[in-house]
């Protein structure tokens, strides 16, 4: 799969931050790029953990009742 195409954009980022990644050959854009990616993985995680609660609830309170499906048929 190629790679998305890129667009130029303008952040505002703490110097102290910004002159250290500099110092250490850090590329800024890249880093950037990986905590916005890191930072919507965990968003999507939160929305769908949000969005199938009640599904979770209603599955969990499943098993306690009832125990496990075909639990009888497990050989650990």
């Amino acid at each position: 799969m190629p790679p998305a195409p890129r667009r130029p954009t303008s952040l505002t980022l703490d110097r102290r931050l910004l002159d250290e990644a500099k110092a250490l050959g850090v590329n800024v854009s890249r880093a950037a790029e990986a905590g916005v990616a890191e930072a919507l993985r965990a968003a999507r995680a939160r929305a769908w953990r949000e969005a199938n609660a009640a599904a979770l609830q209603d599955y969990n309170r499943f098993i306690e009742a009832r125990g496990l499906p075909l639990a009888e048929f497990r050989k650990f």
